[in-house]
């Protein structure tokens, strides 16, 4: 039993002696009294819980909205840095070793662009497929 069920109990042991000391006909009210104690704790237990629903609710479709801007935000600053470290890149691969260094400069800026764009759509290039939930065939 935790602090509220007991406090109910002692009320409940409270309101059985007074109905024994006072008589039959303040049974009513005694009864009507400790009902609506009961439906005053209810009705606090009732909008405790519609309280923290509606709080999960709200941090749910908070992180998603968010998640979605933090998502575009990343692969933007993503793209910017890469297009900023390609300049440099591109001057010491093309001074170093002339074409096939630039090739492979700009090789290694593509790869980690696709792979950092396969990681952040995983479906991107046709690489996973799923089951449609109408008709069960596969799609891309």
């Amino acid at each position: 039993m935790d602090a509220r069920d007991l406090e109910l109990k002692k009320e409940l042991d409270a309101t059985l002696r007074t109905r024994g000391e006072l008589g039959e006909e303040y049974e009513s009210a005694l009864v009507d009294s400790f009902l609506e104690k009961i439906d005053q704790r209810i009705d606090g237990a009732v909008e405790r819980r519609v309280r923290r629903q509606l709080a999960e609710q709200r941090m749910t479709v908070a992180r998603g909205s968010r998640g979605a801007a933090d998502s575009w935000g990343e692969r933007f600053g993503f793209g910017i840095v890469s297009l900023v470290l390609a300049i440099p890149l591109s001057a010491i691969g093309g001074g170093v070793a002339h074409l096939p260094g630039l090739l492979a400069a700009w090789a290694g800026i593509v790869g980690v662009n696709a792979f950092q764009a396969v990681r952040a759509n995983p479906g991107l290039f046709g690489g996973r497929r799923r089951r449609s939930p109408q008709d069960g065939d596969w799609e891309d």
